[in-house]
């Protein structure tokens, strides 16, 4: 199973003996067809917000919400992501969803990660438009109380929460227009928050691609313009 690199599973001594350090880690899940500036806004500002030690980016192989389309090869949206996070320390690519070709719940994610992570603190983070659709995932009650998620909103989206019952309205804690995370004794939240405001779509870098534009190559890191270039990536 992908693991993150041990180097980072920092242990503290303390004077009643040797103790393992909870850590912070937010998991986004996405496609990332193709990974842009916006999502890794999204990571630094989450990582400042909520204190993150880690901040993990799991590419799926085909999103089970998404299976009328067909996403660009899993292999080159891994290779892009590794290229866009590679200069960011605390940023990682997680391989678990990419090595089954089957649809992959997240349920099923947050479960594997739970058992994997047992002792940290762990995030799922989701956009707006993916809250705005949780009823339509699989067991979403569960998902939702499985870890904490912070829920990103976006410019010009407003967020409801009428779709949802009222014990999960009730673990729902709105940071929107704060700096801090709230979140030092409080587990199984739903956090909203509006610090990243930065509306980049990767279906419109896709578009300007395929239309010969090159506009589209200030929305993506260099790395990643460059690889999808030379590999004829969405034409």
């Amino acid at each position: 199973m992908p693991r993150l690199p041990r180097s980072r599973w920092t242990k503290r001594l303390s004077l009643k003996g040797l103790t393992l350090k909870m850590r912070r880690i937010a998991f986004y899940g996405g496609s990332f067809d193709p990974p842009h500036n916006g999502h890794l806004a999204i990571a630094r500002a989450l990582t400042r917000q909520f204190s993150l030690d880690e901040f993990v980016f799991i590419p799926a192989f085909h999103a089970p919400h998404k299976l009328r389309l067909e996403p660009t090869s899993a292999y080159d949206r891994f290779a892009m992501l590794c290229l866009a996070t590679q200069a960011e320390d605390n940023f990682t690519v997680d391989k678990r969803e990419i090595m089954r070709p089957e649809p992959t719940f997240s349920v099923d994610t947050l479960g594997s990660l739970n058992k994997q992570f047992p002792d940290d603190k762990i995030f799922f983070v989701m956009g707006a438009d993916s809250w705005q659709d949780i009823l339509t995932w699989r067991e979403w009650e569960t998902v939702l109380t499985m870890t904490n998620h912070i829920v990103v909103t976006r410019p010009g989206h407003e967020i409801k929460v009428g779709h949802v019952t009222d014990s999960v309205r009730e673990r729902i804690v709105d940071l929107r227009g704060k700096s801090g995370d709230d979140s030092a004794q409080i587990d199984k939240r739903i956090y909203f928050t509006d610090v990243v405001q930065c509306d980049v779509s990767a279906t419109e870098i896709r578009r300007s691609i395929r239309d010969g534009s090159t506009e589209w190559r200030t929305d993506v890191p260099d790395t990643v313009a460059k690889y999808i270039l030379k590999y004829q990536i969405y034409k």
